[in-house]
């Protein structure tokens, strides 16, 4: 009897074989030509960026020198006699930023949201053409607005809010007399600075809300949501990082605001955190306002408030970086 043999094993590949060929195009001409112009487009904003910085602080250095720290704990402002810094002018900005962002996230959300998910199909253009419309005027034409019209009609009701809630200390009214203190109040400057950055934000917002995955708004609706839970489990998780992103635009554009902030506020170099008592300034205003008659280290004084000015609206701007990348749009949707 036979025995038949077990069929030998098939010879092993080789091991080259088994790995993966690499996929490349061959890079054309164009295809070089347009990596480096993007390449030289990205390096070029840091190099601006450098530059700006290099040259405020050339300017500035003379301010800084004479001043020393001094120069980020002195409220006043007096070249002529060393004593000069921004331990008023650059809080009182902030305040002024804080005050127009409170008022314009929520009203710009609400705009986004309505635009995008709720506002029927037919008005949806021209919401946005106005939207886009308001981002485009001028700053000026605000702050006339603001001084012309606004001041004067805002003192009724900011006076009631003092005479009602005086208890709370941001907004109790110290001194002066009730119908003038609030015509150059840092809300009033607020106020003026939130119209000029609620087109931007709900401009950016909208954008990121209208790119929330389809599947996803679907899938919500299968499970019973309604429209405002879809919005609130899909929509808003999804459009969290760009929201953030817009804020933090706003901010930046508040804090830089230079014309209109000049046009309303009564300048002066005492910080206080009642927002409606009148007296209240800002770095750019203070260099809009004093530049013209400034020579000398004056000058240098101004280029060295520019120059913190700069600084911290980078490190706004690079924190906010970091919380849009760790909250980037569709992340909170994606399990």
């Amino acid at each position: 009897m036979t025995s038949v043999l077990p069929a030998p094993p098939p010879p092993s590949a080789p091991a080259d074989q088994d790995r993966p060929r690499s996929i490349s195009a061959p890079a054309t001409r164009g295809d070089t030509i347009f990596r480096g112009a993007l390449r030289v487009a990205g390096y070029s904003v840091f190099a601006i960026m450098g530059l700006i910085a290099f040259f405020l602080l050339r300017r500035g250095y003379d301010a800084l020198r004479a001043a020393g720290w001094h120069f980020f704990t002195e409220q006043r402002w007096s070249p002529q006699g060393h004593l000069f810094g921004i331990a008023a002018v650059l809080p009182d900005g902030i305040l002024i930023a804080v005050i127009a962002l409170l008022i314009a996230v929520p009203v710009s959300l609400a705009a986004a949201l309505f635009i995008s998910e709720f506002a029927p199909q037919r008005i949806r253009p021209a919401l946005v053409s106005i939207v886009d419309l308001m981002a485009a005027v001028p700053s000026i034409i605000y702050g006339l607005w603001g001084s012309r019209f606004l001041q004067d009609r805002m003192v009724g009701l900011i006076s009631w809010t003092a005479r009602h809630f005086g208890f709370i200390p941001f907004l109790k009214v110290r001194t002066g007399d009730y119908g003038t203190s609030y015509t150059s109040s840092t809300f009033l400057a607020g106020l003026v600075v939130s119209l000029m950055i609620i087109p931007i934000i709900t401009s950016l917002s909208r954008e990121v809300f209208s790119q929330a995955p389809q599947g996803e708004r679907e899938g919500a609706y299968a499970l019973g949501s309604t429209r405002w839970g879809m919005v609130r489990s899909v929509v808003l998780p999804f459009g969290r990082g760009g929201v953030i992103g817009a804020v933090m635009l706003g901010f930046g554009r508040a804090m830089g605001e230079t014309i209109a902030v000049a046009l309303i506020i009564s300048p002066s170099f005492t910080f206080t955190s009642h927002i409606f008592e009148a007296g209240a300034n800002s770095i750019s205003s203070l260099i809009v306002l004093r530049f013209s008659e400034s020579d000398g280290l004056s000058i240098s004084a101004l280029m060295a408030a520019g120059l913190m000015l700069f600084a911290v609206t980078l490190v706004v701007n690079l924190l906010a970086g970091i919380v849009v990348s760790r909250s980037r749009s569709g992340a909170s949707t994606a399990d």
